[in-house]
């Protein structure tokens, strides 16, 4: 199965439970594209009409009211942010823009210190209050906005795998545009097993493959997305402490976590932070993460956490 959501795809690989009808099949699809669309319909930035980009619309710093969904990944969003220094930070959305990763298209050159000054007043987690017992978040400023697309997808990932689990899959793969989230085991009885790519922008190639089992994993980077202004390579990552990008080195990170989404938040935390920084917090936090990092012999290397090592093959 398959099918579309948030600008990618998603496809399901699942078992079909014993005694189960033929028409399971295609009410698991409808299950799955119903909850990813739902989450699509809430957080998107390119959407007008959905809750965040009305928030993010209004200058009314009085409570407004929201989802349990997005009150949940606002959640999962000042956890991160938090621990890991601000290197995650939802309040970017003006940055994103500046630098030319919105909706509004590319610049033909850098913003200037200036300008990235000029956004300082409505950037920062403590620019939003979240009442999460109520189901409200105020803003600080009339100009914050917020941009959640750094979990939202793993957030639905969650959702839609959760949707499937009730209606008796037990033994599934779903990918939401590259995150995964696996139950059980394959027909064989072997673990999920979940390609690592080497961080090149030319090609897509194989490194390591990842088995799963119970888990999700994400998996974020500098060596695809990037934009090029004033000739000079940006990667799409954006620093939050600094206001830029973070300088191009070709580098992955996976993070593998029993929720996609807190995957999907740690992954581009890590990836602002860095492989040293963030491999460093990511021992201290017992984060299972894998980082591919350039080796001095022009080819990658891996560095990893803990017992994570053991579900890489070759």
């Amino acid at each position: 199965m398959a099918g579309a959501t948030m600008g990618t795809t998603w496809s399901l690989k699942v078992s079909l439970p014993d005694g189960a009808p033929s028409a399971w099949v295609g009410a698991i699809g409808d299950t799955v594209q119903s909850r990813l669309d739902r989450i699509e319909g809430l957080m998107s930035t390119w959407d007008s009409a959905s809750e965040l980009s009305r928030f993010n619309a209004t200058a009314d710093t009085s409570y407004f009211p929201l989802s349990p969904e997005t009150v949940a990944v606002l959640e999962i969003a000042l956890e991160v942010g938090a621990a890991s220094g601000g290197a995650l930070d939802v309040t970017v959305g003006p940055l994103v823009g500046a630098w030319g990763f919105g909706p509004g298209g590319r610049p033909d050159r850098a913003p200037t210190a200036a300008a990235l000054d000029s956004f300082r007043p409505v950037l920062g987690l403590d620019r939003i209050r979240l009442d999460a017992r109520g189901g409200a978040v105020m803003k600080t400023h009339p100009g914050v906005t917020l941009d959640l697309s750094a979990i939202a997808k793993g957030y639905a990932l969650d959702l839609a795998a959760e949707g499937v689990r009730r209606m008796g899959g037990s033994e599934f793969a779903l990918e939401v545009g590259g995150e995964v989230r696996a139950h059980g085991v394959r027909p064989d009885g072997t673990p999920w097993r979940v390609a690592i790519e080497a961080p090149t922008p030319e090609s897509r190639t194989i490194f390591r493959v990842l088995e799963l089992r119970d888990q999700a994993v994400a998996t974020s980077g500098d060596y695809r997305n990037f934009v090029e202004v004033d000739g000079t390579r940006f990667s799409h990552l954006l620093d939050p402490r600094s206001g830029s990008p973070i300088p191009w080195r070709g580098f992955s990170v996976s993070v593998v976590h029993p929720q996609a989404a807190q995957a999907d938040a740690w992954s581009t935390a890590l990836s602002v932070l860095g492989p040293d920084e963030g491999l460093a917090l990511a021992e201290r936090l017992e984060l299972a993460v894998v980082f591919v990092v350039p080796s001095k012999d022009g080819r990658f290397e891996l560095r990893y956490t803990g017992d994570v090592g053991r579900q890489l093959q070759l």
